[in-house]
């Protein structure tokens, strides 16, 4: 994953930001063939910020999979 825009030295100082802050940035501009772990996926759902399409989306794969 690709990002110049943000000091993520300074994110990881705090885990939990920097793990939203990741899942953000692979759900909203790519995965850049990476995969997203859906243990943190289930763990942080409810404080990502996506956009609400991709939500529904990835809602549906998630309950596919319980």
């Amino acid at each position: 994953m690709y990002n110049w825009s943000t000091d993520t030295t300074e994110l990881k100082k705090d885990p939990e930001k920097y793990a939203i802050w990741r899942l953000e940035q692979l759900i909203n501009f790519g995965l850049n063939g990476e995969k997203i772990s859906e243990r943190e996926l289930r763990r942080y759902w409810d404080k990502l910020e996506i956009d609400e399409a991709r939500r529904q989306t990835l809602e549906i794969l998630l309950r596919e999979k319980s």
